[in-house]
């Protein structure tokens, strides 16, 4: 990379900023869902609530570990940006590889959180549909 300079891994910070504020909200939504759901079984227990658990179970670990790969992304282009700076550039292009690669890792987290929020979502039209057909 002949053009590799401190403004390349700076590139990604605002990628990575609205990453995190996305990430934020998806984390702060299923929080608020699953608070509701605990509110609910406490006052009116369900089977129904128990097919949810799974689903909610692993959303919460994919959101984390999205959180997880897009921090260390951006953390990685920082010290690529602080070896930029001490003229150490080939271990600078290396740990911008290695957030490029996190980013994507974090994307693709995404796509499949994105993935079983939809499944979560057929439950509980599989569910309305029962009720709209009982007699």
């Amino acid at each position: 990379m002949d053009n590799f300079s401190i403004n390349t891994p700076s590139l990604l910070f605002p990628a990575i900023s609205l990453l995190m504020l996305a990430y934020t909200n998806r984390f702060l939504t299923i929080s608020s869902i699953i608070r509701q759901l605990y509110e609910h079984h406490s006052n009116n227990p369900h089977d129904n609530i128990l097919r949810q658990l799974g689903n909610l179970r692993q959303r919460v670990w994919l959101i984390r570990y999205m959180q997880a790969f897009g921090i260390t992304s951006l953390l990685l282009c920082i010290v690529s940006m602080i070896l930029i700076s001490m003229s150490m550039s080939t271990y600078a292009q290396g740990l911008f590889i290695a957030s490029l690669v996190l980013m994507t890792g974090s994307l693709v987290l995404c796509l499949l959180e994105v993935m079983v929020s939809d499944s979560a979502l057929k439950i509980l039209l599989s569910d309305i549909e029962k009720d709209l057909k009982k007699p």
